[in-house]
């Protein structure tokens, strides 16, 4: 290891620039980049990356993948939009995704999911976190920490149109594997870009030099101060900043795609309705198919807006609008680009609703955490296929219950990981994603 002493006496000599230029590319060679992943040849692995699509504010079942036909009980008013069965497997969908129906027997829906709390703010956390009240690393941190990554020039995990963040900050898990935000919630996507990797200010070669020089000094700080995790992370997130200045703008850049897969896709189609928030979430998806060819393990698409308290009809056919189309395109291309097999897509919200309030004058919904629906497709899961139901009313799972706590060790295991084996050590205990609760994997998913 360089003694920060030496370096500075180097970089004093006539010879400085030479010598430093030489000793710093010698600390770089030794450097270790990336990590190892903790995946073990007791679980096979059926997928690679995930690309999960947050649908904030608890959409709808009832009136998107659980038909609940209307009895003309005023208590229970059932569906409000038309279901039809579709493709081979006879999936009931609603009118409302005419284009996703068209993937119908790619999906593998879960109509009995459930989670332990019907404020926004807790449930959110605990899909994203496994945790409602404490903060805790994120599901995409704990995939980057257990798997690494498939390219060293971009991160591990992804968050685009980024909501608060708490779900996708590493805690206590080294800083590296902390999710990088692109755009915020509501952002224009067309503007949004990773902060901080860019810069004129000096060739590349030199900045290299210059990053060099710094990375020497903080090795030289971290060798009296072993197992400081954040300080490791702060120097493996300089490293990757440093090469993802060559790589990130590229991906960000869709002017190289054509304009029949921007027309599918919607890219720049934005609809601002009730509560509905402007994102260009067709731009989101294909950045999306992008950065899953590219290697990176963890992408969280965001659209927010689902929490239909008044002109449920409305919001909610604006909302299936806007994510229709560009899901629909992710689902055709990565099925075609080969990378279906092995990419995990998951949809859903922090919770459901329980149909709309009869008689409330305001066309009201409100929030349903006993029964709501999710739904996965690729990465080894079953086509065409449904998996537990809720009741007549579609207020509780009755049938195939599954909690986040399950769907979070389902998705690990999808991805060769035992979720109570990976565990990092912090305050004196191990910690792991699916707490210290039980949880199951879903086997009766997989394909």
């Amino acid at each position: 290891m360089i003694s920060r002493r030496t370096m500075l006496q180097t970089a004093s000599c006539g010879f400085g620039y030479l010598a430093m230029q030489s000793l710093c590319q010698s600390q770089a060679a030794t450097a270790t980049v990336g990590r190892t992943s903790l995946t073990t040849n007791a679980i096979r692995p059926r997928a690679k990356r995930v690309i999960f699509m947050c649908m904030s504010g608890g959409p709808a079942q009832m009136d998107t993948f659980d038909y609940k036909p209307q009895t003309g009980n005023k208590k229970h008013p059932g569906s409000v939009f038309p279901f039809a069965q579709r493709g081979e497997s006879g999936l009931w969908i609603s009118d409302l995704l005419p284009e996703t129906t068209k993937h119908a027997d790619r999906l593998c829906v879960i109509n009995g999911m459930h989670a332990d709390t019907g404020n926004h703010a807790q449930s959110f956390l605990q899909l994203h976190t496994g945790e409602k009240l404490r903060k805790r690393p994120s599901m995409g941190s704990w995939i980057s920490y257990g798997l690494g990554t498939d390219n060293q020039n971009l991160p591990g995990f992804v968050s685009l149109n980024a909501a608060k963040p708490s779900v996708y900050s590493s805690v206590f898990l080294p800083t590296e594997f902390a999710g990088t935000p692109i755009g915020t919630n509501g952002e224009d996507m067309s503007k949004a870009m990773i902060r901080d990797i860019s810069g004129t200010h000096l060739p590349a070669d030199v900045k290299r030099q210059q990053l060099d020089f710094v990375q020497a000094m903080n090795r030289d700080h971290l060798d009296a101060r072993r197992g400081d995790s954040e300080l490791e992370g702060v120097i493996e997130s300089m490293e990757l900043a440093f090469r993802m200045q060559s790589t990130a703008p590229e991906l960000l850049d869709l002017s190289r795609e054509t304009e029949a897969t921007l027309r599918r896709y919607r890219v720049g189609k934005k609809l601002s309705v009730g509560t509905c928030r402007p994102t260009d979430f067709g731009r989101q998806c294909l950045l999306a198919r992008r950065f899953a060819e590219a290697g990176v393990r963890f992408i969280e698409v965001n659209h927010g807006g689902w929490d239909q308290h008044n002109d449920h009809r409305r919001d909610l056919k604006a909302n299936c609008e806007t994510i229709d189309a560009p899901i629909a395109a992710l689902l055709e291309d990565l099925a075609a680009r080969g990378l279906l097999e092995d990419t995990l897509l998951v949809w859903g919200g922090e919770f459901g609703r329980p149909g709309l309030i009869p008689d409330d004058g305001k066309d009201a919904s409100g929030h349903n955490s006993n029964g709501f629906t999710f739904w996965l497709a690729g990465g080894g899961v079953k086509q065409g296929y449904v998996h537990g139901k809720t009741n007549e009313t579609g207020s509780r799972a009755v049938e195939g219950k599954v909690h986040f706590r399950d769907l979070h060790a389902t998705i690990l295991h999808l991805l060769g990981l035992d979720h109570q084996q990976l565990t990092f050590e912090h305050g004196g205990r191990q910690h792991r994603l699916t707490g210290h609760e039980e949880a199951k994997v879903v086997h009766e998913l997989f394909a």
